[in-house]
Formats: C-alpha cells, sequence, structure tokens
C-alpha cells in the first residue's frame, strides 16, 4: 500500500456554507501544523488529543486564507485507520483550493478517487463490501437505497458471508485433519452430515441472491416504460409524473418520436419512466424506429404503464401491445374517462385479467392517487418493505454468490455419487473464495482498484 500522505476536498465545489480539505497519513498532523495557526497562542496540533476540535487561521507565505476549525483524528480510530486531519473552512471553490495547495505544497499529494475508503479497506477498517456501501451511500436515490446501504455499511452482508466461510473452511479443515490423521478424525458417514451441514448454507446463499433483484430496485429505481398508441395521453401522463412540461404535448398522432427519460421520487419510491413513441404501423422510417425502441424499453421494464385512449375502440396496434406486456408487471390506464368513452372499463379488463387496471384522466388527474398506491403495493408490499431482511445492491455480489451456490450444489452431487472426501474440499474452496470477493477476502488490485475508481474525490 502507498504510505504517502494524501489530501483532497472532500466536499462539493460549489459555493456552500462549509467546505471541509481532508488529509490522511502518518504525516497529515505534522502538514496542517504548519500552515495552521491556532487562536491559543503556541498551540500546536502535534499536541493536542486526539477527536478534538480546534479554532484558527490557515496561512500560505504569510498571507491568511480562511478562519478554520480543524479536527484531529488519530489512527486507528479514523476514517482511514491512519492520522487524519479535517479543515473546515468557508465553502467557497477559491478558498477550498487555496487551502488544498497549501497543503499539498507541504508535502501532501493529491488524493485518487476513493483513495481515502480504499485506505480504510487496506487498513482493515472495513470489507470490501462496507466500503462499496459508502459510494452506495452517497448515491442513494430514495429511502430504501439509503437504508439498505447503512446496513450494508454496518457489516449486514459481511456478517452473513463471514459466517458461511467460517462454516466451510471448518469443513476443509477437517477433511483434512482426517485425511492426515483417520484415527482421530473418523469419516464415517461425514458426507451424509457435510450434506446435512450444507443444505442449510445453500437455502441461505439462494435466499441472499434472490434478493438482488429487488435489490437493485432498491438502490436504482423501478424502470417503467409507458406505452400505448399515438395520442393516449402517455406524454400527459410524464408531465403528470414529473410535475411539470417535460413532453410536448399535442392532438397531433407520433409527436414522441424517441424514448424521453426522467427520474423521479414518487412518495418515496425512485421511478425511471421512459416516454416512448407511440406504437403503430407507419411508413415513416424515423417513427418505426422509435417503435422499435418502444418495444425493445418495453422488454427491460421492471414496470409497464399500458395507456389506453378510452375515446377509441381497441385495434390491430393495442392487440400488439398487449402482446409485449404479456407476463410483465403492468398497470393498465383507462385513460380520458373525462370525456365521452366507446370503451367499456370491463372489456378491457376481461382482455387483461392478470393486469391491474385503473380509471384514469391525465388532464383532471382523476386516478393518479390510485395509480401511486397500485405501484406501491406492487412493488412495496409488506414483504418487499424496507426491515431487517438484507438485500444484495450489487451485480458481482450476486455474480459471486451464484458461482458459491453452485460449487456448493457440486459437493452434494459428489456426496450423492460416492466420491472420495478429498473430492468434497476442491468444490468448497471454489465456494469459499467467491464469498471471498465479495468481502474482499479474495479480491485480486486490479478488482479492489476498479471499484475505487468509480468513487468522487476526496472520500
Amino acid at each position: 500500500m502507498d504510505h504517502d500522505t494524501i489530501a483532497a476536498i472532500g466536499t462539493a465545489m460549489s459555493h456552500s456554507g462549509i467546505g471541509i480539505v481532508r488529509i490522511s497519513g502518518s504525516d497529515a498532523i505534522a502538514i496542517a501544523d504548519r500552515i495552521f495557526t491556532a487562536k491559543k497562542k503556541g498551540k500546536k496540533l502535534e499536541n493536542v488529543a486526539t477527536h478534538t476540535l480546534h479554532y484558527g487561521h490557515i496561512a500560505k507565505d504569510g498571507q491568511i486564507i480562511d478562519e478554520v476549525l480543524v479536527s484531529v483524528m488519530r489512527g486507528p480510530r479514523s476514517y482511514t485507520a491512519e492520522d487524519v486531519v479535517e479543515i473546515n473552512c468557508h465553502g467557497g471553490i477559491l478558498v477550498m483550493k487555496k487551502i488544498l495547495d497549501a497543503v499539498i505544497a507541504e508535502g501532501a499529494r493529491p488524493a485518487e478517487a476513493g483513495e481515502f475508503t480504499k485506505r480504510a479497506f487496506l487498513n482493515g477498517r472495513m470489507d470490501l463490501s462496507q466500503a462499496e456501501a459508502v459510494i452506495d451511500i452517497i448515491n442513494s436515490q430514495n429511502d430504501f437505497a439509503l437504508k439498505s446501504a447503512v446496513k450494508q455499511l454496518s457489516g449486514s452482508v459481511s456478517e452473513k458471508i463471514k459466517d458461511i466461510r467460517s462454516k466451510l473452511l471448518y469443513e476443509m479443515a477437517y477433511i483434512e485433519s482426517a485425511l492426515d490423521d483417520p484415527e482421530h478424525y473418523p469419516m464415517d458417514h461425514y458426507g451424509e452430515e457435510l450434506a446435512e451441514k450444507l443444505k442449510p448454507l445453500i437455502q441461505e446463499m439462494e435466499k441472499l441472491a434472490d434478493s438482488a433483484d429487488d435489490g437493485r430496485i432498491l438502490k436504482e429505481g423501478i424502470k417503467t416504460v409507458i406505452l400505448g398508441k399515438p395520442n393516449a395521453g402517455k406524454s400527459s401522463l410524464l408531465n403528470l409524473m414529473v410535475g411539470s412540461e417535460r413532453a410536448i404535448v399535442t392532438d397531433i398522432a407520433g409527436t414522441t418520436r424517441d424514448t424521453l427519460e426522467e427520474h423521479i421520487l414518487l412518495d418515496g419510491i425512485s421511478l425511471n419512466i421512459v416516454d416512448t413513441a407511440g406504437i403503430r404501423q407507419t411508413t415513416d422510417v424515423v417513427e418505426q424506429i422509435g417503435v422499435e425502441r418502444a418495444k425493445s424499453q418495453a422488454e427491460e421494464a421492471d414496470l409497464v404503464l399500458y395507456v389506453i385512449d378510452a375515446t377509441k375502440p381497441l385495434d390491430d396496434n393495442d392487440r400488439e401491445i398487449i402482446q409485449c406486456i404479456s407476463g410483465k408487471k403492468s398497470i393498465v390506464l383507462f385513460n380520458k374517462c373525462d370525456l365521452d368513452t366507446v370503451l367499456a372499463e370491463q372489456e378491457i379488463r376481461q382482455m387483461l385479467p392478470e393486469q391491474s387496471v385503473v380509471v384514469f384522466s391525465a388532464k383532471e388527474r382523476t386516478g393518479f392517487d390510485v395509480l401511486k398506491d397500485r405501484i406501491k403495493e406492487m412493488f412495496y408490499s409488506e414483504e418487499l418493505k424496507f426491515n431487517d431482511e438484507i438485500y444484495l445492491t450489487s451485480a458481482r455480489h450476486k455474480a459471486a454468490l451464484d458461482s458459491a451456490y453452485r460449487s456448493l450444489n457440486l459437493v452434494l452431487d459428489s456426496i450423492a455419487a460416492g466420491m472420495p472426501e478429498d473430492f468434497f474440499t476442491i468444490d468448497m474452496m471454489s465456494a469459499y473464495d467467491q464469498l471471498g470477493y465479495i468481502t474482499g477476502e479474495s479480491a485480486c488490485d486490479d478488482l479492489v482498484n476498479e471499484i475505487f475508481s468509480k468513487f468522487c474525490m476526496g472520500k
């Protein structure tokens, strides 16, 4: 690990009220001492107690840069487990840059993206899954994502993975001991006993892997695609959900020719909404591309909102849309209910018995509250609401868990086939290593560097 003392601006580069310049490393306190003058004459940071705050000024070449509060946190009781100094200054862009320049001039080097958290990981203060939770907290876009990330930072995923790994390690050690000293470590019926021990572990891993789809939705939001024929009211629905005139709305069919994406919070639920071109048979090349994109987006959607113009009869285009949403989570909006309708609500319910139907008017906001309730019921029902359950929110974690799950099932196959005990350890070790990728105990340097390169500067 690089033992240089590093520094970076730890807050957003904007004209905010407060800014923080963070320093970490063996020379952090000495560097801060060379540019900090305490209000109390003669006070030196090298002599102060850990986790204390000190008032004074930062100066360079005899010129005062800013009035500051400096916090001192000595390792290992700090974020990085090294000596850390944080200079709390005014939040102007220029003043923060000048203070950082002064720190670097005294011997610190600029930190790389995520290097503070990387040092926390390398110094053993947190494992890799906890470190990844830090960036998830920063990027959280809804309450569910934030709570899940905080839970992961506290070690919920780590504890579960470490518990499984420790049980696998015990069994592998027993097998090796039995092979070396069969007199003291009997193996009679060991295969059957091992299978009974592995089955609950496999079930735990399966449950954790199954949580990944829910975890992705908690973290990233529900990909919500609006489908319908031209002029059915799709763009009006988007504008209603966004709360502004985001999409052009006219009486001319085919106004929307490409996808239009917006992220919103709907009663605390994170939705990534995609408005699409109206689906119909057309000879217009550009419009046809938009129609194909609409169908492609529907295939990838977590939720489809199918907008039906109730003032017009169903046709072949509607039947094509119905085919698109078959088997998908979807809500049918029986739109324009404030006008004279030619469609019967019951007709739609009979055609789409598995889909939820909401009588709706984008113009009058009729049914909007019902729509929100249906979405919440569909994705955050009692079993999906945030509780004490652990959710995987990382595709990397799920891939490693899936691989470990397959390896342990191979062990069960070997036991059933009557294979020698030393065969068991091959797949058990593979599972052990794969689970170690989640916590970082088996992670290579390239993987670690890739993960931390996604962090913001100063974190």
